[in-house]
């Protein structure tokens, strides 16, 4: 019965043992992942070393973005290409707001602004524009990226509305141009 009883201590103190350096691993992959994704914005976002984006991205990753851009596969230099075409425009600064890491996923909440110099860099500007990513790393590397932005807060968004607009005034026009015509036809009649 002793001797039952000290196997089963033991084993179970080893199997303790080993959940725990199971735990402290995955919270250290976790940790891992998220510097990944400091550093990223770190380099391309809050200090212009556009070039480092090698250090962070896969050679080819998905992203998930807002608009035409979801679930397409792109170069690892398209990520650096995106991040130059805002510092071309003006000088980027950020701060990371949280992130959250479970599995291979890291989700950060940060916040971007650009002070433009440019007249584009007036059109993109942005005080403060809130922004949500999602990464999916494998091997020390983002494979994949889900972008949620605060657009409605940007100059973008007059875009969109000017555009709705020509498309209402377009549609409008149908009508009226047939209403128009009409009129014209029985004006005629009417003379008949």
């Amino acid at each position: 019965m002793k001797r039952t009883l000290l196997f089963f201590l033991i084993l179970t103190s080893q199997i303790n043992g080993f959940g725990q350096q199971d735990s402290l691993d995955l919270k250290s992959k976790l940790e891992a992942n998220k510097e990944i994704a400091r550093n990223f914005y770190q380099d391309l976002w809050f200090t212009n070393n556009t070039d480092k984006y090698i250090d962070y991205v896969a050679k080819e990753y998905v992203v998930h973005d807002i608009f035409d851009r979801k679930g397409v596969t792109e170069p690892a230099i398209e990520q650096k290409h995106i991040a130059d075409m805002f510092w071309n425009q003006g000088t980027l600064s950020g701060k990371i707001d949280y992130q959250i890491a479970e599995g291979d996923l890291v989700a950060t909440r940060w916040n971007a602004s650009l002070n433009p110099n440019t007249f584009i860099g007036k059109i993109y500007g942005m005080e403060e524009l809130a922004i949500i990513n999602v990464f999916r790393i494998k091997d020390g590397k983002i494979v994949e990226i889900w972008n949620h932005r605060h657009d409605i807060e940007t100059n973008q968004t007059i875009r969109f509305v000017f555009k709705g607009l020509i498309i209402g005034l377009l549609i409008a026009l149908i009508p009226t141009f047939i209403a128009f015509r009409l009129r014209r036809k029985l004006k005629l009649l009417s003379q008949q």
